[in-house]
């Protein structure tokens, strides 16, 4: 996974609460078993209409938000079924963060071990988020991780919480499994001190 460490971007206001995971990435797009592709699929039934034409107003498909990694969403986004390929299609498309007053929280712990961030932040910023978005598309916002802050456009800085360890993998690129490897000499260290044969 890439670092997250400092993130300057424009966002994506998607003014939907309760988005679930079929219309983040459709049941179709279920039987891949890689990431390949999946960017495509994200929010398909919205993106495009019956002959697979983009819709020109829906959000991701008008030019000012082109680039943009950051997701400003509603209340209780990625309810539904467990399925990760919802955070791989967010991941494909390009989005590193997604901002929203609350997630569900299976696809909030399947965002923090794929490398995209779940930010929580009051409905009342979100709101106003969307406002100014909408407003001025190019907006900037700034997420520092190591801070835990998010930097509005108007200057103002809003903290968010993380759960320590997720925030240590974020920072340094790595899943769960990637964690445990970089452990390696350490844990060997520790067998050798204490006389212990690792089973082969």
């Amino acid at each position: 996974m890439t670092p997250f460490t400092v993130l300057t971007t424009t966002a994506v206001p998607l003014r939907a609460e309760n988005v679930d995971t079929d219309q983040i990435i459709p049941a179709r797009y279920l039987t891949a078993v890689t990431r390949a592709g999946m960017g495509e699929g994200l929010f398909a039934a919205w993106r495009y209409d019956a002959e697979g034409r983009p819709r020109p107003d829906f959000v991701l498909n008008r030019p000012e938000y082109a680039g943009a990694q950051i997701l400003i969403a509603g209340r209780n986004f990625g309810s539904g079924s467990s399925r990760e390929h919802a955070v791989w299609a967010l991941t494909e498309y390009g989005f590193r963060a997604v901002i929203s007053p609350g997630f569900a929280d299976i696809f909030y712990n399947n965002a923090l071990k794929n490398g995209l961030l779940p930010v929580v932040l009051p409905e009342t910023v979100v709101h106003a988020l969307w406002d100014r978005v909408e407003a001025q598309p190019r907006s900037l916002l700034t997420i520092d991780l190591a801070a835990q802050t998010v930097r509005l456009p108007d200057g103002e800085e809003v903290t968010f919480a993380i759960d320590p360890y997720r925030k240590l993998c974020l920072l340094q690129g790595v899943d769960d499994l990637g964690y445990l490897l970089a452990q390696e000499e350490a844990i060997a260290a520790y067998e050798r001190a204490r006389g212990l044969v690792p089973v082969v």
